[in-house]
């Protein structure tokens, strides 16, 4: 199984996400990226997000956890997603190290409308009305795009 971190980062009433085209699909996700060897999530979460959208964050505690069972793929992805926050710089996109169009806030009350991956809009949802602990999610209902 894939582990990939991910990290809600907020600002009024809104979160930040990576744009990403597939087709004619737009899909949202939210930063992260996939360890390197010997490295802890939360280091990271602070390097994809300095490498690609130019950001020092700082990593509170696991929000939530869940597997995405993706089809024709031979891993299954934990997806472990931290509350986060920005303390340096503001977030621009870095093509270099990116396949992400664009960095875009989006309001949470309006995450149910978007293509996510994974497909947590009701989770960050909940948490963020504070409904929600943090939790184990099981396996997530993800569609497939593009």
């Amino acid at each position: 199984m894939k582990v990939r971190p991910a990290v809600v980062l907020s600002r009024n009433d809104a979160v930040l996400l990576m744009q990403y085209q597939y087709g004619d699909t737009t899909v949202f996700a939210l930063p992260g990226g996939n360890p390197d060897p010997g490295e802890d999530l939360e280091a990271t979460l602070e390097r994809e997000l300095m490498e690609e959208l130019g950001v020092e964050i700082q990593v509170f505690q696991l929000l939530f956890c869940g597997v995405v069972t993706r089809p024709n793929q031979p891993e299954d992805v934990l997806h472990c997603v931290f509350i986060g926050e920005i303390f340096g710089g503001e977030p621009v996109l870095n093509a270099d190290h990116t396949t992400a169009a664009a960095v875009v806030w989006k309001p949470i009350a309006d995450l149910d409308d978007l293509a996510m991956y994974p497909s947590v809009a009701s989770a960050i949802q909940e948490h963020h009305a504070a409904l929600l602990p943090t939790t184990y999610l099981g396996y997530i209902d993800q569609p497939f795009y593009g």
